[in-house]
């Protein structure tokens, strides 16, 4: 029963200036029995396990080729579809999400189930049509739904500190891929391809399930009780560093408000195009490196290395973006992913290798850094309640940029060669950082930034 003044039994809530409801007065230990620590370190888990799809399958393109017959053009849609449809499922689970038809734990188990049919597809899959239905359809949607319930899952946890936290769970999905990256270009052949995936797939999806069997979401508008939302004058300085620089949404909005405000379709767009390059990056950096002549183990290794510095380029980042604000660090990150391009196709037209693995590195960290920043900014800008629909909005211009990356990548690479294809990459990139400068919080007026800039400095 409500008490007066917003008191309840357990908590209380409190508005802002703008309007914006916090309930505040319980901890994570009372919600779910545990450390919202958990929240951390089981999601980081869970997307490890759902990485390699994307992350080493061009590792496993020469043995697929091989086993199965499908032509080089196959491939790299196979890879394209997988994206879209795992930026597919993103908006609708996360609409079942929030209106509580599908829990968080439910929802790792459709991932788990998709995980395993994707693998089984490229194992045994009779012909190509197939593998685009059991990896591409199934196994992209099952990672989608993995990956939209871990990362929403971390921000509201965290709404007072969410860029590092969310970029660390972020990165999971980059170097957990790594033994695989090897796994594949260096072990796996035609006559164990079989073994191998079945293996991989049922391993993989096992970690996906017995994580999700913890996950649990907190009540709306829920507000760590040491953090005074009104009056952040916090004993850490980071947490209040962090609110200055990367301020609450002024209120929750839902997706349907969200995207009638001009900043959701530009950070959509913005979107589009840098996880284009990232995809264009993780599909042909292999076989670029091929043709320049460098060792296949040289190759799998200047990938390792791009996604080890992917994964924790989105932590890195993440922490960046809480001290220095999300736009400012996004405007870097995407020239940084753009002058990437231009080294990795320099160094790699000269033959120069540790130039070669330098760029891809570099590479590496800005197409994993963006992921992390639209994923906090999205929160930051129209609140956690909606999160998981939002964000699904945001993070479904990857349905598009899967298949640019991949799919029409493959078409300028014909057409162009591969100087072309980088130089077009590049220069995407920083035409996007100048995009990125427009991007602001919507429905903030000057009284209220003033008002809560002297509440934080207190």
């Amino acid at each position: 029963m409500s008490k007066p003044d917003g008191q309840t039994d357990g908590y209380r809530e409190v508005k802002d200036v703008n309007g914006r409801v916090f309930r505040i007065g319980e901890t994570d230990r009372q919600i779910m029995g545990r450390s919202r620590r958990w929240m951390v370190f089981l999601p980081w888990f869970a997307m490890m396990a759902i990485s390699s799809s994307e992350y080493a399958f061009s590792s496993a393109e020469e043995t697929l080729s091989g086993a199965h017959g499908w032509h080089g053009a196959h491939i790299f849609w196979l890879l394209g579809v997988w994206i879209f449809f795992q930026a597919a499922v993103a908006f609708p689970v996360g609409e079942l999400r929030e209106r509580g038809t599908l829990s968080a734990r439910n929802a790792m188990m459709v991932g788990a189930f998709g995980t395993v049919l994707g693998y089984l597809a490229l194992a045994y899959a009779p012909n190509v049509w197939i593998a685009y239905l059991g990896f591409g359809f199934f196994g992209g949607c099952g990672a989608g739904a993995v990956y939209a319930t871990c990362v929403n899952m971390v921000g509201k946890w965290y709404p007072e500190r969410r860029g590092g936290k969310t970029g660390f769970v972020n990165g999971g999905f980059a170097y957990g891929s790594v033994p695989f990256i090897f796994l594949f270009k260096s072990y796996m052949d035609v006559g164990n391809l079989g073994w191998i995936l079945t293996a991989v797939g049922f391993g993989l999806a096992a970690v996906v399930a017995i994580v999700g069997v913890f996950f649990v979401d907190p009540p709306k508008n829920w507000w760590p009780p040491h953090v005074d939302p009104l009056r952040a004058a916090a004993d850490d300085p980071r947490i209040r560093r962090s609110l200055l620089k990367n301020p609450p949404a002024v209120k929750q909005y839902k997706p349907s408000e969200a995207i009638r405000t001009p900043v959701l379709p530009l950070m959509w767009f913005c979107l589009l195009c840098t996880a284009g390059i990232n995809i264009f990056g993780i599909a042909f950096q292999v076989p670029f490196g091929d043709e320049m002549g460098f060792a296949g183990g040289i190759v799998a290794l200047a990938m390792s290395l791009k996604a080890i510095i992917n994964g924790t380029g989105r932590g890195v980042i993440g922490w960046i973006s809480d001290r220095y604000g999300r736009r400012q660090t996004l405007v870097i990150v995407c020239l940084v992913l753009g002058g990437a391009q231009y080294a990795v196709y320099f160094s790699g037209s000269i033959g120069n290798m540790p130039l070669f693995l330098l760029a891809s590195m570099v590479s590496g960290f800005g197409g994993g850094a963006i992921f992390p920043l639209f994923a906090a900014m999205t929160a930051d800008f129209f609140g956690e309640n909606n999160n998981a629909s939002n964000y699904g909005m945001v993070y479904s211009s990857k349905l598009v940029s899967g298949l640019v990356g991949s799919g029409l990548g493959a078409v300028v690479v014909a057409a162009w060669g591969y100087g072309g294809a980088f130089i077009l990459a590049g220069t995407i990139g920083i035409v996007t950082a100048f995009l990125a400068m427009l991007l602001r919080q919507p429905g903030r007026d000057l009284r209220a930034t003033s008002q809560e800039s002297l509440a934080l400095s207190a």
